[in-house]
């Protein structure tokens, strides 16, 4: 499979539903603002991106299933089966495109059963293109051209680390593990684009040790990956594995280029 063309074609999905969001975004109408059965907000943007990138997706051929936090889920007994397919969130960090401070997210990955081969992350408030295929490297687009990205390397003794943390989920469990580290500095930042940014070298560690879904990190974590860095289940230290039956994620800590484990 030509990873590299599907890469460019998926980047170009995610910058057109970025222009649809940010349409919304920047619109004085109604946002068609609704509360999800698990209390999260949804959008009139959540929606519009979600039908233009999985009519999108369903022209490329081949044509892989979809799992979107917008659609209507498939069953575990048809999902447990795809070898192929796509994790789609088409705006993450609806709090954040709400709070209108710009870090919300498109996420896009391509899985190989359990795991992330491929993903486009897209900030279009910031127009920050991150990218990664599996053995390939981890890029941003700046300049109009693509920079290789780097993972920060570190020890966990060091004094002083960056920890990106969420703006909405800083949990108890989250701050006890943040609080066994040597004067760590947390660094607020929205949706999966703790991710990006920690594979460019702005972070040491991500720690998210409360309920995530699929769809939040999957493209993330590929791109993290591929600039170094690990995202492993916590605390039993194996790489993130999907494909779950509930689509939620155990525990986890993403990082760098973490030379020792605690």
């Amino acid at each position: 499979m030509e990873f590299q063309q599907w890469a460019k074609e998926v980047q170009e999905i995610a910058r057109q539903a970025g222009s649809i969001i940010l349409e919304v975004y920047h619109s004085s109408g109604d946002w068609g603002l609704q509360t999800k059965a698990d209390d999260s907000p949804l959008t009139r943007a959540d929606l519009l991106s979600n039908a233009f990138i999985c009519n999108a997706l369903e022209s490329l051929n081949p044509a892989y299933p979809i799992v979107s936090e917008e659609n209507t889920e498939a069953s575990w007994e048809l999902r447990k089966s795809y070898d192929y397919w796509w994790v789609v969130d088409p705006l993450d960090g609806t709090k954040e495109f709400l709070a209108r401070n710009g870090e919300f997210s498109v996420n896009i990955a391509l899985m190989k059963g359990a795991y992330p081969v491929m993903g486009v992350l897209y900030a279009p408030f910031f127009d920050e293109m991150y990218w990664a295929i599996e053995g390939q490297g981890a890029y941003l687009m700046s300049d109009g051209a693509p920079k290789r990205l780097e993972a920060l390397s570190f020890q966990l003794s060091d004094q002083g680390l960056t920890i990106l943390c969420s703006r909405s989920h800083l949990d108890a469990d989250t701050q006890k593990y943040v609080d066994k580290l040597s004067s760590p500095k947390l660094q607020p930042v929205g949706s999966a684009l703790k991710m990006a940014r920690m594979a460019a070298g702005q972070g040491h560690l991500y720690p998210r040790l409360s309920p995530v879904h699929e769809w939040d990190i999957a493209a993330g974590q590929i791109i993290l990956e591929e600039a170094g860095g690990a995202v492993l289940d916590y605390p039993g230290g194996h790489r993130l594995a999907y494909q779950t039956p509930h689509l939620k994620l155990p525990a986890f800590i993403a990082s760098g280029k973490l030379s020792n484990k605690r």
